[in-house]
């Protein structure tokens, strides 16, 4: 896998070092998420993934007290002592205190590096990785994280899951004149600053928009730029009723770091925001995630699926601030909790 080449193992690795709530997600859904002895932001994805993983039967996740790998200490990865980083070099060689010696020290003394990270948004890679350097969809990604466990099996059956979904989203979608414009945002937490993301760009941070084919209210959205190529951009209120999306996709509150109900209110009680469509028409919801595995990617396509056209995937029951991912009837769910359930458990196998 770019950008780390081709890596041998001698046995199926045991103990596993990640970062990024990509790999993680991956792991969960080969079966491995017990072999997790780090991640960026434990309390973090705990409070996203305990949200969805609720209507999972049998499957759950303990991460307390699990290192925060962000940025990572040399030190503790040779602690840890793990049989794999699954950890994309070039993302950590961003990182202070970690250059090409570190990052190879590391892989010889303990454990190799297997991730690939900047396919999130296809970014461009830091000095010295280009030329190494090839992006990857979520489940290109998946299937070589994948190969490293011998979980061929699970990983076929969670791509035949997304495939019958997709399948039924393309042939339910509306004719495009027909499709609302939305925009994905988060609220800072401290001041009015909003962030605003692009919904129909490449890569696996727009892997659960970009094939349900709405128009991208702030694809020609003018403000501060940021990151990521100017993928994203930072808005204010203004700015984002010049946009005036139909539907607003709001980030934040199913991590906990927001209140849904709250947003609501402000927008509403706002003289700018209370004039935006989505504001007026009662059209703003909540989103999980945009770094997402395929355990994500399942509950965030039919989440929003049925947020951009409930006509024809069934109205979506809304989220209420605290509590799991809402109950969907069997007859409007857009794929098999249980049959999910079961390849993560090895019910299904």
């Amino acid at each position: 896998m770019s950008p780390v080449g081709t890596v041998e193992f001698e046995s199926v690795p045991q103990d596993v070092f990640t970062i990024l709530g990509h790999h993680v997600d991956m792991l969960v859904a080969l079966g491995r998420g017990d072999a997790i002895n780090a991640m960026h932001a434990p309390e973090y994805h705990r409070s996203l993934y305990q949200k969805f993983l609720h209507r999972l039967e049998g499957v759950s996740v303990d991460w307390d007290g699990l290192y925060s790998s962000w940025p990572p200490s040399k030190e503790k990865l040779y602690e840890l002592d793990s049989d794999v980083h699954i950890a994309d070099p070039a993302k950590v060689a961003t990182a202070e205190r970690w250059d090409d010696s570190s990052l190879q020290e590391i892989r010889s003394n303990v454990g190799p590096w297997f991730g690939n990270t900047l396919s999130g948004t296809q970014q461009d890679p830091p000095s010295g990785w280009a030329d190494a350097y090839e992006y990857y969809t979520l489940w290109e990604i998946f299937g070589k994280i994948a190969a490293v466990f011998q979980e061929r099996e699970r990983y076929e059956a969670f791509v035949s899951i997304r495939d019958s979904m997709m399948q039924t989203i393309r042939a339910g979608l509306p004719s495009e004149r027909e499709r609302p414009s939305a925009a994905v945002v988060l609220f800072s937490t401290s001041d009015e600053k909003i962030w605003g993301y692009k919904l129909n760009y490449p890569g696996y941070y727009a892997a659960h928009t970009r094939p349900l084919g709405a128009t991208d209210a702030l694809a020609d959205a003018v403000g501060d730029g940021y990151g990521d190529n100017g993928r994203n951009i930072t808005l204010d209120s203004e700015l984002l009723l010049e946009a005036d999306p139909d539907v607003l996709l709001v980030l934040g509150p199913m991590a906990g770091s927001h209140n849904l109900a709250d947003i609501r209110s402000q927008l509403e009680y706002d003289e700018v925001t209370r004039e935006i469509t989505a504001v007026q028409e009662g059209r703003i919801y909540a989103q999980g995630a945009r770094r997402q595995g395929p355990i994500l990617n399942l509950f965030q396509t039919e989440m929003t699926a049925k947020q951009l056209y409930p006509d024809q995937f069934g109205e979506w029951p809304g989220y209420v601030d605290g509590d799991p991912y809402p109950e969907i009837p069997v007859e409007e769910q857009l794929f098999d909790r249980q049959r999910v359930a079961d390849i993560i458990t090895g019910e299904g196998q």
